[in-house]
């Protein structure tokens, strides 16, 4: 990231932190209710980035409406504090333990990027912090060893997507699939994932696997040693960055040497669109989704609309950017508030407790009965998984095979 670019963005975030301060403790000296502090701890500051401004408007518009029906525990506001780690982990965890120590704040969303959360999972212990997932899908993150567990989730999961990817290229009779990993912790949460799909999946195989790192200015030779493996689709594991790089790289190649390729949705968390270009259009390009507000129920969608207006630029659904990360922090903001009325307090060991008692809550995303128990920290199930494809105007809607 330029230098200059960094630093406008640092000096941005600090202004909205410093903001929010200020806020809280104007709230207290004029002897208003205390607000109740919910966290954000995203990326920010990583160039191209949108992932963590959707879970932002999600959280905001669910928190205008909380507000306006009257708060939380009698009265008292929601109040959003914003930390960027820039998808840098030693940040996040750096992050984490700010969080910890603010008093009444109850719970810190987190943003896209599994590797981040994965590193943040020692320190989210240690503080018994809770921690509410609304994009990462790395299995790690829920099964993590907690007992009691501080992390709920409601976003994919990897044991989910890569049957979901694979299934879809079955339908599509492309029985030998070659996978194109991220080499971090999301990379291989899905490999693993993909290896155990397979017995579910007969006439299903796995051509190759090829690792890329991050950044990598290039993955056109590893494209090419899968389909020279007997490839007949690729499915790819990467964010925006290095999934325009890839789609640019095929268009570029002779018709027949392009393979459809079927993606993990890191891609929706940033300027894909911007970055790919026209070359999008040369290429067989899907993605996984848990949501899209062209199938959720009108009458939600209205509701939530009119809420994003008032905290945002947004308008039409044209507008929103990485619809998953909106409308997951949107129903987790709403859950995260049933739990804290019935804690009856922002301790943050019986908000957690809360959660797993929480009932049936109707939301954008899905009816919620109920959202988490004990057992399950996992809201969403493979129902709500579904293809989408990027029209000609750079939207992305559910496909139709």
């Amino acid at each position: 990231m330029p230098y200059r670019h960094a630093v406008h963005l640092a000096s941005r975030w600090t202004r909205r932190a410093l903001a929010c301060s200020l806020l809280i403790g104007g709230l207290a000296q004029a002897g208003g209710p205390q607000p109740v502090l919910l966290g954000i701890d995203g990326e920010f500051g990583l160039d191209n980035s949108t992932s963590a401004q959707a879970v932002e408007l999600g959280m905001r518009a669910a928190i205008q409406e909380i507000n306006a029906a009257g708060g939380v525990l009698h009265g008292r506001p929601l109040q959003l504090v914003v930390k960027d780690h820039r998808s840098i982990p030693a940040r996040g965890i750096r992050n984490i333990q700010e969080f910890a120590k603010m008093p009444d704040l109850v719970a810190v969303f987190g943003g896209r990027f599994s590797p981040v959360v994965i590193e943040e999972l020692p320190t989210l212990r240690a503080t018994r912090l809770p921690f509410m997932a609304a994009w990462s899908s790395a299995d790690d993150i829920i099964d993590n060893e907690m007992h009691p567990n501080y992390v709920y989730r409601l976003s994919l999961r990897d044991s989910l997507a890569m049957p979901k990817l694979l299934a879809a290229a079955k339908r599509r009779k492309l029985h030998r699939v070659g996978l194109l990993l991220t080499n971090t912790s999301w990379g291989r949460s899905n490999a693993a994932a993909a290896e155990r799909a397979l017995a579910n999946l007969p006439g299903m195989t796995i051509a190759g696997t090829s690792w890329y790192n991050w950044r990598d200015a290039s993955l056109v030779d590893k494209y090419r040693q899968l389909r020279a493996a007997g490839a007949q689709a690729i499915v790819l594991v990467a964010n925006d960055d290095e999934a325009a790089v890839l789609v640019r790289e095929v268009a570029a190649l002779p018709k027949a040497q392009r393979l459809p390729i079927l993606s993990h949705w890191g891609v929706t968390g940033g300027e894909f669109i911007a970055q790919v270009g026209p070359a999008l259009q040369q290429v067989d390009f899907s993605v996984i989704q848990t949501f899209s507000f062209y199938k959720a129920d009108p009458a939600r969608v209205k509701r939530f609309m009119a809420s994003a207006a008032k905290v945002s630029k947004v308008t039409r659904i044209e507008d929103i950017q990485g619809a998953v990360g909106v409308a997951h922090a949107y129903d987790l903001t709403h859950i995260l508030a049933r739990a804290i009325d019935l804690a009856g307090s922002t301790e943050r060991r019986a908000v957690r407790d809360a959660l797993e008692r929480v009932g049936s809550y109707r939301g954008l995303v899905k009816d919620y009965a109920p959202p988490f128990t004990p057992a399950r920290h996992e809201a969403l199930g493979p129902e709500q998984l579904l293809i989408a494809r990027y029209r000609a105007d750079g939207v992305l809607v559910p496909a139709q095979d």
